[in-house]
């Protein structure tokens, strides 16, 4: 292995002095998790400007025998974008630098882009042209795309569009030896052996680090009709799904739940937010419809469905947005809540998903389990419910997560539990945040011997040297 200074200098003849982060100070942003848990070292962060530059910042990598941590915007929620404590400092290969927007093609309904780009210059971009990028979710302003095909995110709008990876035409990838893959396609059917792209999705840069991606665009949605409402419980709400569902077919687009103390939270520490309703109920809902006409028409069916609901005794009170502004100040209440949460205290974040019609049993199940541990914990609860996606939060204030003997031991306990309940139910303990380093003890205990053994031939077969994202993904 050669010394760390000459692997740097050898870095910067490639890549300009400027594009090799090396000082303590330049290193902070991008060592530590944006919630600030995890943090360790790492010997400098390269910043290519293009594929060819990426190769070669691997191709140095591979010959020094260095690992690579491919980083995008660092908004992982299980540390799978920052160093690993007790393992060789890696080389932070962030692709910040490589923005373009390679190509448009409205008429495909397909899109080239870079895998440094903002999620949110994407969907512009997308609807400069009357098309959709659907993938949206909290942190689309300072995401990457790379990041998000890498965990194969899900979000807001998976009811209707699906996760990531049902939105990825083709990939160009940076392999583990320096060689580039180019499998660009812009084909929705492509039926000339595996599919290689989907090795990648959700691979969480241990296989391969994206350098380009082919999305897939969707007729732009121009009308919208949303609804705040209060179910009577998680079990009333799933009723109402079910009515939507067979009312307004694919114009329901987002079904997102969650419960009073998760609705304080954000009213109580984000500046600017406010109650959607009157009075104190256990249990809300943000719904969405969405169309490329017909306004008037989706009002009326969400209305309707809303009122035959409050006939059969499932909702407490509902409002309907009048205005575009108010459609917008909805939102951004739902999408305040991990701000919310991490000023509120520490929060045991999971996420679980379950098959849609057991979401009110896990939500029974899990908060009985929890509070079997800590009898008065504070439960927050906020979920993709049209999806099956719950994100159950035990929730400290920070004076009592400092005052428990162990902390750690106390959180890995209680995310058991609630895993514990989703996997009896044909759940999952990752959902839309992927692995990291926090998920490896729940791929140990919940993975198969056979489907670790087959990831592990696959990372065997395309990095052999485990220098891609070593200690994250696979236990």
């Amino acid at each position: 292995m050669d010394d760390g200074a000459t692997l740097i200098a050898r870095l910067q003849a490639e890549l300009g002095e400027d594009a090799v982060i090396t000082d303590a100070a330049g290193l902070d942003g991008f060592i530590e998790d944006f919630r600030r848990r995890f943090k360790s070292g790492a010997l400098c962060v390269a910043k290519p400007k293009s594929t060819a530059e990426v190769a070669a910042v691997v191709r140095l990598c591979a010959a020094a025998g260095v690992p690579i941590l491919p980083q995008g915007g660092n908004t992982s929620l299980c540390a799978g974008a920052v160093p690993a404590a007790g393992r060789a400092m890696p080389v932070i290969v962030n692709l910040m630098r490589m923005r373009a927007i390679r190509r448009v093609d409205a008429q495909n309904g397909s899109m080239e882009v870079e895998a440094g780009c903002v999620l949110k210059a994407v969907q512009d971009a997308a609807a400069a042209v009357q098309r959709l990028y659907p993938v949206s979710l909290g942190a689309e302003g300072s995401c990457q795309i790379g990041g998000t095909l890498s965990t194969n995110a899900g979000g807001t709008s998976v009811l209707r569009y699906g996760n990531t990876r049902d939105n990825v035409l083709g990939l160009e990838v940076v392999l583990a030896d320096g060689t580039i893959w180019n499998g660009l396609r812009a084909l929705r059917k492509d039926n000339t052996g595996i599919d290689l792209k989907q090795l990648f999705i959700g691979a969480e840069g241990t296989l391969g680090i994206v350098t380009a991606v082919t999305l897939k665009l969707h007729p732009l949605p121009t009308h919208h009709a949303l609804a705040w409402f209060a179910p009577t419980d998680p079990a009333a709400a799933l009723q109402i799904l079910g009515m939507f569902q067979a009312e307004c077919g694919s114009r329901l687009s987002a079904y997102e739940l969650m419960n009073r103390r998760q609705l304080d939270l954000v009213i109580e520490h984000v500046p600017g937010r406010r109650y959607p309703l009157e009075g104190k109920h256990a249990w809300h809902v943000l719904v969405e419809l969405a169309d490329t006409r017909g306004s008037a028409s989706m009002a009326e069916q969400l209305q309707q469905t809303l009122e035959r609901a409050a006939e059969a005794g499932l909702l407490a009170d509902a409002t309907l947005a009048t205005s575009d502004a108010q459609r917008a100040a909805f939102w951004e209440v739902r999408h305040s809540v991990t701000e919310a949460n991490m000023k509120a205290g520490v929060g045991l974040t999971t996420d679980c998903a379950v098959p849609v019609s057991a979401v009110p049993q896990f939500i029974d199940e899990a908060t009985r389990a929890v509070r079997e541990l800590v009898p008065d914990v504070d439960i927050v609860i906020v979920g993709h419910m049209g999806d099956g996606n719950v994100h159950f939060i035990p929730l400290f204030t920070f004076d009592a997560w400092h005052a428990l003997a162990n902390p750690a031991e106390m959180g890995a306990r209680m995310r058991r539990q609630v895993n514990d309940v989703a996997h009896r139910l044909g759940g999952t303990f990752s959902a839309e945040h992927g692995v990291g380093q926090t998920g490896l003890a729940e791929m140990a205990h919940y993975k198969s011997d056979a489907e670790l053994a087959l990831m592990r031939t696959i990372k065997q077969a395309l990095d052999p040297r485990n220098l891609l994202n070593p200690g994250r993904l696979l236990p």
